[in-house]
């Protein structure tokens, strides 16, 4: 998975609908580039180098997990289809829509296809107004000024006029934000822990994850399961204990709500199918006292996989202790989760199959995915 970049957009119109054009694009690169972290007001300016229409123009923050070359190449899309006919060496013209690639991070390119920074962003007030709405102190990556001071010194004497409507996001879409606590789960390698991050990193969430890695009786459990089932859910017993206690005790002002990649049913759910009725019978007592007490997802999303998939994630991610994983064992593992949902409040509960998504690499998967949310 890509990590995410930050990313500013201009935006401009002055053909047909002008508002319409503009939520149309804004619509499009949610959908197609990824979230949208801010959406400036709307000004009304005079065209600029040519004597046509008045525009209407903003300005996004978005975070991507697309290249600049894929960005550019996905804008010049959207153009296409919201109506824009580009022709070459036409000069300035009214159009449908525009969009312009300001900022990649701090990335510095000169290509025929794009230029980064945006080469005469600091000489147009309907670019720079709508930058200083959404963050007046950014810094331009080479002339090391923000947006103010770019504006101040802006060389243009256009004004261009803040409109009363405002553009609406269509991440609100995906409220969220309207939970306070979200437990992702699935089976060994259905890719929970990938989907988590990516839902924090772009809903502003706190992220727990799982410190599996650090177990030592993990490997050994894979060599040997009758010798080591026992200790190794108990050290996750105590371990996942301790770090929701941590975790979910330590709430974040500037989180707006907690996802994690695991939930503390996890380790009863293991427990059954790797150990005997005896140690099982101790291990539930003990799981009930130290579980009694914590705070409790208000939303519980199970991705399910099939076996074939899940065998190739994990043969993917190369794990040396994972690889002789046996079909039986994942079987029995879905089964255990299965028969616990069955059990819970089919209200805070989403089965979510993505055996046929894919949904780090291709964004619709991903959104159809948080759709099944809400």
């Amino acid at each position: 998975m890509n990590s995410l970049q930050n990313i500013y957009l201009s935006l401009g119109s002055n053909q047909g609908d002008p508002f319409e054009n503009l939520q149309k694009a804004v619509d499009a690169l949610f959908a197609e580039i990824g979230s949208i972290k801010q959406i400036s007001p709307v000004y009304q300016s005079q065209s600029w180098g040519y004597d046509g229409a008045d525009y209407l123009n903003c300005a996004l923050h978005l975070g991507t997990r697309l290249t600049a070359a894929e960005v550019i190449k996905t804008c010049l899309k959207i153009e296409k289809e919201l109506g824009r006919e580009r022709e070459k060496n036409s000069g300035y013209a009214d159009r449908s829509i525009d969009i312009d690639l300001i900022f990649y991070e701090d990335q510095q390119l000169n290509t025929p296809s794009l230029i980064l920074p945006h080469p005469r962003m600091h000489l147009r007030n309907f670019v720079l107004l709508p930058l200083c709405d959404i963050d007046k102190e950014l810094k331009h990556p080479v002339l090391g000024q923000s947006m103010e001071d770019l504006l101040k010194a802006s060389p243009d004497p256009a004004h261009p006029e803040k409109q009363s409507r405002r553009l609406k996001n269509p991440q609100d879409d995906y409220s969220l934000n309207t939970f306070n606590y979200i437990t992702i789960e699935g089976n060994i390698g259905a890719g929970k822990t990938t989907l988590s991050t990516m839902i924090a990193q772009d809903f502003n969430a706190k992220l727990i994850l799982e410190r599996f890695k650090d177990n030592p009786f993990l490997p050994k459990f894979y060599e040997d399961q009758a010798r080591y089932a026992f200790p190794l859910e108990m050290s996750f017993l105590a371990d996942r204990y301790q770090q929701l206690l941590d975790d979910i005790g330590q709430y974040d002002l500037f989180k707006d709500f907690m996802i994690a990649d695991y939930d503390s049913y996890k380790s009863l759910i293991f427990a059954r199918v790797t150990l005997g009725e005896e140690e099982y019978a101790l291990y539930k007592k003990l799981h009930q006292i130290m579980y009694k007490e914590l705070v409790k997802p208000d939303l519980y999303v199970y991705l399910y996989q099939n076996t074939e998939r899940l065998l190739e994630n994990i043969k993917k991610r190369g794990r040396d202790y994972e690889q002789n994983i046996s079909e039986d064992y994942l079987l029995k593992i879905n089964q255990g989760y299965l028969n616990w949902i069955k059990n819970k409040a089919q209200n805070n509960v989403r089965i979510i199959d993505i055996s046929e998504l894919d949904f780090v690499k291709n964004r619709a998967d991903y959104l159809s995915v948080l759709k099944q949310f809400i």
